[in-house]
Order: structure tokens, then C-alpha cells, then sequence
């Protein structure tokens, strides 16, 4: 894939703070990219990189074969959206759309034309002569990404776009940014906590941790083969269930258990007998009559119990700890219950307990 934007040896310091670390990145031509990560991790910082926002300590950014690692903003040929809507109080939407336009010296047939289109594409045509004032969040939402819209550019960088807005709407806009990705095809990347988010919108997630990239990966990747215990931790709610205890000849032994792993590919150097982390989905495992068939059986007693409609989220305690099942939205269950749980060790997840590098 043609190469949008690479970044090579990217690092950024404040004073003796090292925010970003010896990045490398490259992002295809059309591709959708989300940074994810938690609070701290870098993921925003490297994007106010990639915008020029913040000027970096080391590296190179190239942005359409262009090195741009010291272009102003204007210069690069981008479009970002902020978590704020930033947009002027005192002007209409269309005003707030053809504001930078103006500025730039196009001519008032072009700003028309991209206003009406950019309109168009995100179904804002009857609140282009609104303030900002009388436009619920979504909408607002919407006419900030509009005004990067209108800049006709091939990159935009959306840093947090859906974290003002109410469950309802960020699913909405959601689907509306996705669905503009398959309009335009341009290359977008976007920065998020939500895993929902990176999930149901990246072609390729990067996940960052301390200012460094984990794992880039699809999304199912991500999900099926998490690079370490961090990204297994990360992706998934509820999170992974991990049980610590040691490898041995093709068996993983914890306190009160002894589990075959004859279905579980080890490769490299994590293929040895040690200390390991044991990771279960809990979506990978089964209760009741089911778990009969499995080859693992846990006794469990019910903790805690989460309704959610279509599923119901049961904490229970296992093995001395506390263990994460989800089942079905019928299920009735209650706290204090006796259950059998069990799983496949074929679809479970390995550990190194040292390095925490997957096995």
C-alpha cells in the first residue's frame, strides 16, 4: 500500500520527560488509523506532531512524500477536528465552514461549492444559516467536521471527536464517520480511549502505552492475538481473566488446577516450561450444561451479576480470585449462586510472567 504519512524515529521530550519514544509509523494511502490508548500514553501528542502542533525533539514526518517535520500547519495539508467543536459563536455554521476559505483567498464560487458539498456529505444542509448556539452536540459535532472537511485535503487527524457527546450520539456519529471514510477514502487518523470505538472503525489500530506503540495490528489481531499482557488487558470488556501459575511439558498448572494445553500453538522463545499468565476471554467461556462439554471445569460461586439486555455480565469467584463469564441476556442468575464454568485452553492466551510477552 502507497505510503501517506511516515513517520520515522519520532521522539518528543519535555525537558527530561520523554513523551514519545524512537516512533516508527507508516499509514497507507486511504487507510483509517486509530491511536488508542489511556490517559498519558501519547496517542494525542503524536498526532499534535503529526499536525504541527508541537514541534518534535528527534525524528522525520513525511506527509505525501513531503518531509514536513518543521511545516507550519497550514502548510501540510491536513484537516483536524478537536475534542472541542471550537466553532465561532458569533458566526453561522456556513460562516464557521467558509471562515478559513476566506482567509486563504479562495474565490467565493469555490467556498460555495465546498460548503455545499462538505453540507451534503454530512446531512447539515438545513442548519448551515444556524449559530452554533441553537445545534445540539451532535450537530456541532458535525459542522466542526465539516470545517475540515471543506479544506479538500487527503489527511484528517481527529483528536477525541466523540468524547463530549452522550452514549446515543457517539454511536450515531460513529457510524457517520465511518461512513464518511467509505465516501472520501481519505486517510484518516483518529485518536480514542474507547476500544468500541477503535474497534468498529480502524482498518489498523495502534496501541500505545508510556509514549511507545504495542502492538499495530487489525483489529482482529488485536482481539485474537494480543502481542503482550498489556494489549490482551486493554482490549475486551470485560477484560481478560488471567490466572498466574507455570508451564510444564504442555500442561499449565495453578493453584487447584491443571489445564492440558495439547491445542495451544506455542512459538518461539516462549515455547518453555515457567512461570506464565493463563488469559480467558469471557466470552470464551461457557456455563451450566455447556461447560460440561468443555475440556477445563471450575466450580464458581456467583459475586456479582450485570443485566445488559443482550448479554449478562457475571463476576464470579474462582479459583481464590475473581473471574469475568458472559452469557446470555436470558440467563438468571444471582449473587450467592453455585455455577460450573468452563472453557477450551485452545482458545486461551499465553504469557511470559517476566517479560509478559506472549507465548
Amino acid at each position: 500500500m502507497e505510503p501517506s504519512i511516515s513517520i520515522r524515529n519520532l521522539s518528543l521530550n519535555f525537558g527530561a520527560l520523554k513523551v514519545l519514544k524512537n516512533l516508527d509509523l507508516e499509514i497507507g494511502k486511504g487507510e483509517f488509523l486509530v491511536l488508542l490508548g489511556s490517559s498519558g500514553c501519547g496517542k494525542s501528542t503524536l498526532l499534535n506532531c503529526i499536525a504541527g502542533l508541537l514541534d518534535v525533539s528527534d525524528g522525520q514526518i513525511f506527509i505525501g512524500g513531503r518531509n514536513v517535520t518543521w511545516a507550519q500547519p497550514s502548510e501540510r495539508g491536513i484537516g483536524m477536528v478537536f475534542q472541542s467543536y471550537a466553532l465561532y459563536p458569533q458566526m453561522t455554521i456556513k460562516g464557521n465552514l467558509s471562515f478559513g476559505l476566506k482567509n486563504a483567498g479562495v474565490s467565493r464560487d469555490e467556498i460555495e461549492e465546498r460548503v455545499r458539498r462538505a453540507a451534503q456529505v454530512l446531512q447539515i444542509e438545513p442548519l448551515l444559516e444556524r449559530k452554533p448556539a441553537a445545534l445540539s452536540g451532535g450537530q456541532r459535532q458535525r459542522a466542526a467536521i465539516g470545517r475540515a472537511l471543506v479544506r479538500d485535503v487527503d489527511v484528517f487527524l481527529f483528536d477525541e471527536p466523540l468524547s463530549n457527546l452522550d452514549a446515543k450520539l457517539r454511536a450515531d456519529l460513529r457510524v457517520e464517520i465511518k461512513q464518511l471514510h467509505q465516501k472520501l477514502h481519505n486517510t484518516m487518523i483518529y485518536v480514542t480511549h474507547d476500544q468500541i470505538e477503535a474497534m468498529t472503525l480502524a482498518d489498523r489500530i495502534a496501541i500505545m502505552r508510556g509514549g511507545s506503540i504495542m502492538q499495530l495490528a487489525s483489529p482482529n489481531e488485536i482481539y485474537m492475538r494480543p502481542v503482550n499482557k498489556y494489549v490482551a488487558q486493554f482490549i475486551g470488556s470485560p477484560s481478560m481473566n488471567f490466572f498466574q501459575g507455570t508451564i510444564e511439558g504442555r500442561r499449565f498448572m495453578t493453584e487447584g488446577l491443571t489445564m492440558p494445553l495439547d491445542g495451544y500453538e506455542m512459538t518461539g522463545a516462549g515455547a518453555k516450561d515457567g512461570p506464565a499468565w493463563f488469559g480467558i476471554r469471557p466470552e470464551h467461556v461457557a456455563s451450566g450444561e455447556a461447560a460440561n462439554a468443555m475440556p477445563v471445569t471450575i466450580d464458581a460461586t456467583v459475586d456479582l451479576v450485570e443485566p445488559l439486555g443482550s448479554d449478562t455480565l457475571a463476576r464470579l469467584e474462582a479459583l481464590g480470585q475473581l473471574f469475568w463469564i458472559r452469557m446470555d441476556g436470558q440467563a438468571t442468575v444471582e449473587h450467592g449462586d453455585k455455577l460450573t464454568i468452563g472453557f477450551d485452553p485452545a482458545r486461551a492466551h499465553l504469557f511470559d510472567e517476566k517479560t509478559e510477552e506472549r507465548i
